[in-house]
C-alpha cells in the first residue's frame, strides 16, 4: 500500500514489500534528499534516518525523521520536524541516537541563521525546542556523530561540525555531554586556514578519539576542492591537533552538464575502523576527483587511508573499476567500515546508462582498500535533475551508508517514483571475510536491455547466483542466430554485456540467456 502524505503529516507507518530489492523508506509526495543515518548503540535494529524535505507546492522546508525498529525492513516517521521554532528548519540534518533511543537532530536555520539542535524521546513524534549551537551563518554541509564506542571515556558524547560562512571560513565544532539537552560553546578548530574551507565531516574513532576532515577550496567559482584538511582530538573535542593540508586533490565542485547541470562536489567523506582486526584504528577518506594522480579525465571515486591516527596518508587509489578515462561519471560517495573490518563505498554511477542517467553502485574491499569488488546496488535507474524549491541546480549534496549488526544499509535519493525520495537497500554481511561477488544476494535474471530502442549499441545485464555455464545469444525475428555474446563458465555475480548492431538493419531482435536451468528471452528494438 502506498501512503501519500503532505509535509504537515504528523506520524505514520509505511511498509516495504516482501522481496522488494529497493524500496522507499517513507513514500510520500514530499521531496526527500540528502539522507543521513545513525544506529542505536544498544540495538542495531533501531535506526534513525533524516533527510532534507521540501514541499514543492509551497516551498516549505524541514527535516524528515524516519525510524525502523527491525533493522530496516519497516519504517515509520514524518516528513516534518515539529521542534520549535517550526518555521526555522532549513535542512542539512545531522543525526544521532543514544543508547536509550533518544533521537538527536541538528540542522541549519531557515528564518534565523545558525545551527540548531532538538531531541525526541518518543521516536520523533514530539521534539524539544531548539538549542542554538551557533548564531553565525554556517555552510550547509556540516555533520553530526555520537561516541558509541564501548569503554570510551566520552561514551554518549555527541559532536557536530560545520564551516562558518564568514572569512576565513574556518571549521567549527560543538559537543553535547547530556544527550543534546545543551551544547558546548562553538569552538574554531583551525583558526587560520590557508584557504576557504568546505564541509566538516566528523567521525568518532576508538577510545574517545574524534576526527574531522574538510576540503580546502579555491577562492573563485566553482570553488574547486584543492586539498583536504584534518583534525583529531583525544580529549572529547576540547583540544584539536590540526593539519590544514594532509593531501592534495582535484575535486569536481560545480555542475554536471550531461545530468541537467545538477550541482555536485568532491567533498571528503570519512570512516574509521573500530574493530579489533588487523586494521583497527585506521582512518579512511574518499573523495570525487578528476585529472589527478589517481583520477582520470572523468569523475572518479578516490580512496586514501591512514594507519597512524591521521599523521600520514596513502597515495590515492581508484575505487570504481570501470575503464580509465572512459567518459563515465561517478559521484557522491559514502563510506563505512563493517564489523568485519571490511570497507564499503556506495556512489552514483553511469557506466551502464546513458550519460543523462545514473544508478547506485557499491564497492567492497577486504584488504584495506588495495583491491575492490563492485556491483550494481540499485534495481532501477533515474535521470538526475535539479529539485524545485532547492538552491540553483540542487539535487542534494550526499548519500549515506551504515553498518548495523550483520548487515550494511545504503540510503540514497532519486526520482524514480516521480518525486525525489529516499531509497534503501539492505545488504547482509557474511560471518567471515567475503570473496568476490559475495557482497550481494543474487538470483538468476536477465534484465531488459538499455537503452531500448537503441542505435547502434545497447547494454544487457544478467545475474547468476552460483557458478555455471552461461550462454547468451542474439536472434532476429525469424529465429536466426545473429551473434553469441557469451558461452563460458561464469562465477556468481552481476554482468554487463554490450551488443553493437552497427551492421544490422532496423528491426526487432531477441536476447536469450541459458544459465544452468534458467532461460529467459527479452525483446530489443533497433531503430536507425
Amino acid at each position: 500500500m502506498k501512503l501519500y502524505l503532505t509535509i504537515f503529516c504528523i506520524f505514520s507507518i509505511c511498509f516495504c514489500l516482501n522481496g522488494q530489492t529497493n524500496f522507499r523508506i517513507f513514500p510520500s509526495n514530499v521531496t526527500q534528499t540528502e539522507p543521513v543515518v545513525s544506529v542505536c548503540p544498544a540495538d542495531s535494529n533501531f535506526i534513525y534516518v533524516s533527510a532534507v524535505t521540501i514541499n514543492t507546492s509551497n516551498g516549505f522546508k524541514s527535516e524528515g525523521s524516519y525510524i525502523t525498529t527491525d533493522g530496516g525492513k519497516h519504517w515509520s516517521g514524518s516528513d516534518t520536524c515539529s521542534g520549535a521554532l517550526f518555521l526555522n528548519h532549513g535542512g542539512d540534518p545531522g543525526v544521532a541516537v543514544t543508547s536509550n533511543k533518544r533521537l538527536i537532530l541538528t540542522h541549519i536555520g531557515s528564518v534565523y541563521q545558525g545551527v540548531y539542535s532538538h531531541y525526541s524521546d518518543n521516536f520523533g513524534k514530539n521534539w524539544s525546542s531548539a538549542y542554538t549551537l551557533t548564531s553565525n551563518q554556517p555552510e550547509d554541509k556540516g555533520t553530526t556523530d555520537i561516541d558509541d564506542f564501548p569503554g570510551s571515556p566520552f561514551f554518549g558524547r555527541v559532536y557536530s561540525a560545520w564551516v562558518e560562512y564568514l572569512l576565513p571560513f574556518p571549521v567549527n565544532v560543538s559537543y553535547s555531554s547530556n544527550s543534546g539537552e545543551s551544547w558546548s560553546t562553538a569552538k574554531v578548530v583551525n583558526n587560520n586556514p590557508p584557504g576557504r574551507c568546505s564541509s566538516g565531516n566528523i567521525k568518532v574513532g576508538k577510545n574517545g578519539y574524534v576526527y574531522i576532515c574538510w576540503a580546502g577550496v579555491s577562492n573563485l567559482s566553482p570553488f574547486t576542492e584543492n586539498f583536504v584538511g584534518f583534525a583529531s582530538s583525544s580529549d572529547g573535542g576540547v583540544n584539536w591537533q590540526v593539519n590544514n593540508n594532509i593531501f592534495n586533490m582535484h575535486g569536481i565542485n560545480g555542475t554536471l552538464p550531461s545530468k541537467n547541470n545538477i550541482r555536485v562536489n568532491g567533498l571528503p567523506q570519512m570512516a574509521t575502523d573500530r574493530t579489533n582486526g588487523i586494521r583497527s584504528g585506521y582512518i579512511y577518506i574518499v573523495t570525487t576527483e578528476t585529472n589527478s594522480s589517481a583520477a582520470g579525465s572523468d569523475p572518479d571515486i578516490i580512496f586514501r587511508k591512514s594507519s597512524d591516527n591521521g599523521i600520514t596518508w596513502s597515495q590515492g587509489t581508484r575505487v570504481n573499476q570501470d575503464s580509465f578515462n572512459n567518459g563515465k561519471i561517478q559521484y557522491f560517495p559514502s563510506i563505512d567500515v563493517d564489523k568485519n573490518g571490511n570497507i564499503n563505498v556506495i556512489y552514483y554511477d553511469d557506466r551502464n546508462t546513458s550519460s543523462d542517467s545514473a544508478e547506485v553502485f557499491i564497492s567492497h574491499s577486504t584488504d584495506g582498500g588495495i583491491t575492490w569488488i563492485e556491483q550494481v546496488l540499485s534495481d532501477h535507474r533515474f535521470k538526475p535533475k535539479p529539485i524545485a524549491g532547492g538552491a540553483s541546480y540542487y539535487q542534494g549534496d550526499h548519500i549515506s551508508l551504515t553498518s548495523a549488526g550483520d548487515k550494511i544499509i545504503a540510503f540514497w535519493m532519486d526520482d524514480f517514483s516521480g518525486t525525489y525520495q529516499v531509497w534503501t537497500k539492505i545488504i547482509p554481511l557474511f560471518p567471515t571475510d567475503v570473496k568476490e561477488n559475495d557482497i550481494l544476494n543474487y538470483d538468476y535474471s536477465l534484465e531488459q536491455n538499455y537503452p531500448n530502442p537503441f542505435n547502434p549499441a545497447t547494454h544487457i545485464n544478467y545475474s547468476i547466483p552460483r557458478s555455471c555455464l552461461v550462454n547468451v545469444k542474439i536472434y532476429d525475428v525469424m529465429g536466426k542466430e545473429i551473434t553469441e555474446l557469451v558461452n563460458a563458465e561464469k562465477p556468481q555475480g552481476n554482468y554487463t554485456l554490450t551488443f553493437n548492431a552497427a551492421n544490422l538493419p532496423s528491426g526487432v531482435y531477441f536476447c536469450k540467456i541459458k544459465a544452468g536451468i534458467y532461460t529467459k528471452t527479452t525483446k530489443m528494438v533497433l531503430l536507425k
